[in-house]
């Protein structure tokens, strides 16, 4: 039960805690931000300025850890004109019309968050934006940010026409004339994208703060930021973790993963190694690296193995986009590995989770072992012989549990186009697990809803908390078990961000991370994930979020 420490500084009493045989009614006591003393009566801990939470029976956990997260992004779009939670075109419009009354002096309309199933064929068009605003720019990415719908006042400030040619890493949505119709991916989203004004960095310290409030308010108590560096149209966000860090206003426990810039080559590594002594000046993690190797299959730029069907069935010449070649991945893989940086790759397709794993592969042969702890995030469609090649390379599958599901952007937009064999490999979890590989979970927030707690009731039951319980799940062989899925959050992100030794368990010398619900999560109905909701979260013993 560890030893008590006198006096405590925070005792939660009257919970149900998890401990390694599953829920005991014990009391926590906290001293220096770390559990003192675990045990079954401990006001004897209590001194006079001891803060006394009664739980009454409700459940603690430790806290949460997102391992592929965008929280700056996410801010500033919650701050902006912000259309997460909305699903219809009118509801799109009429935020997008509030918003734009409301902010009369801002040249650009940006913002984002739109769902691609919320359009024919995933694809939106400027039509309505033209009709509402016909005189202000609209740019709006998509919850994915693989793709970004603009209205006709955007696209002729970016001078794209029907002349305009695609460029090598993205597509311009057209009609049968060749007109560009108001929908841009990938690498095209940066002709527009890249003339709206930049956030100041007020805008980027209070985008960074409201997303902490809201990731605390769903359990996160760290993560590892998927984007740190000038890509995607996102805005370099390491001066203000440097400077939340140092006010204190920084409260999360976070790793940063520098950005690749896909257009470069090693060249850039340098720069990378100067901004992580930089980061560790201020006591941040930037030992990671972001890759992305391919698209996303909605938009066929996902990398796959065999081609994409048309709408027909029928075969394609398109197999998707490698962002990199493989060799070069390859080579950039290996250099991050020796210069001691922890490889961060999107990889998405089944022939971009190949090349990575072969990167990775190249990586050991060259440098030897260097227990970096690389990851790949995403892995929707992994090749059934590169299953097992994550546990022998030592590879954790950096997991978004809440996409695998059948919702309408696998089962309209996605499975339709894919060859069968790749149908059959969708967020293969369980698999993964059954080789001897690591899982570790996030969110890709702003893309998908930070909350743990939704993503875990995916994992398990393989159906969205919004589908009845009688819904057809996805490869329901894949699901992972409540434990899996939990500790895919905790302890399984921990390890990837080097922290489990001192974070990601309830155990006397960890820090007091620790998050308290309103349910029981390991009955034997396991639906109850869904409806949980987080009452307190705590991070070194602070109370952060409280319902």
């Amino acid at each position: 039960m560890g030893g008590r420490a006198l006096p405590a500084e925070l005792l939660l009493r009257g919970g149900r805690v998890l401990r390694e045989g599953g829920w005991e009614d014990v009391d926590i006591a906290v001293q220096g931000g770390r559990i003192a003393a675990i045990g079954a009566s401990l006001d004897g801990c209590a001194g006079p300025d001891t803060v006394v939470e009664e739980l009454d029976g409700r459940w603690v956990l430790p806290g949460f850890h997102d391992s592929h997260v965008h929280p700056v992004q996410a801010g500033l779009e919650m701050n902006q004109c912000d259309l997460t939670g909305l699903s219809t075109l009118e509801e799109y419009l009429d935020a997008i019309g509030s918003y734009a009354a409301a902010n009369p002096s801002r040249a650009w309309i940006s913002g984002g968050g739109w769902s691609m199933d919320s359009f024919p064929g995933g694809v939106p068009s400027a039509a309505p934006l033209d009709r509402l605003l016909p005189d202000r720019p609209v740019f709006l990415p998509n919850r994915d940010h693989h793709s970004a719908w603009v209205n006709s006042r955007a696209l002729e400030l970016a001078g794209i026409s029907a002349h305009t040619p695609d460029p090598a890493d993205g597509r311009i949505e057209r009609d049968a004339s060749g007109n560009p119709t108001g929908a841009l991916h990938e690498g095209a989203m940066a002709l527009v994208g890249s003339l709206v004004p930049a956030p100041t960095s007020q805008d980027l310290m209070e985008a960074l703060l409201t997303a902490q409030r809201h990731l605390h308010s769903v359990g996160i108590v760290g993560w590892q930021d998927a984007l740190v560096g000038d890509g995607l149209g996102m805005p370099d966000s390491l001066p203000t973790y440097i400077a939340a860090r140092g006010s204190g206003a920084l409260t999360a426990k976070v790793v940063l993963a520098q950005w690749w810039d896909r257009d470069r080559g090693l060249e850039q590594l340098p720069s990378l190694i100067e901004r992580r002594a930089l980061a560790a000046q201020a006591g941040l993690d930037a030992g990671s690296v972001k890759l992305m190797q391919d698209g996303v299959c909605e938009t066929h730029t996902a990398a796959m193995l065999s081609p994409y069907l048309d709408a027909h069935g029928r075969l394609t010449d398109n197999r998707g986009l490698s962002f990199i070649p493989a060799d070069a991945l390859a080579t950039y893989v290996a250099a991050l590995d020796e210069a001691g940086f922890q490889a961060h790759i999107h990889a998405l397709g089944d022939r971009a989770v190949r090349d990575s794993l072969d990167a990775i592969s190249h990586a050991r042969a060259t440098n030897g072992a260097s227990g970096l702890r690389h990851h790949l995030a995403h892995v929707q469609v992994v090749d059934p012989s590169d299953v097992p090649r994550f546990a022998a390379l030592e590879v954790t599958a950096n997991i978004q549990p809440l996409w695998a599901c059948l919702d309408e952007a696998v089962e309209v937009l996605t499975l339709p186009f894919l060859a069968p064999a790749a149908r059959e490999q969708q967020y293969v979890f369980g698999s993964l697990l059954r080789t001897g590989a690591r899982i570790a979970c996030g969110s890709d927030w702003p893309v998908s809803d930070p909350a743990p707690l939704l993503g875990m009731h995916v994992a398990v039951n393989r159906r969205s908390p919004e589908q009845p319980a009688d819904a057809a799940p996805l490869l329901p062989e894949e699901a992972l078990s409540v434990a899996e899925a939990l500790a895919g959050y905790t302890t399984g992100t921990a390890y990837v961000n080097r922290l489990e030794r001192s974070t990601g368990r309830i155990e006397t010398g960890y820090a007091a991370d620790l998050v308290v619900v309103d349910h029981d999560i390991l009955g034997t109905d396991t639906t109850v994930l869904g409806r949980t909701r987080v009452t307190h979260t705590y991070v070194d013993g602070r109370e952060v979020h409280r319902r």
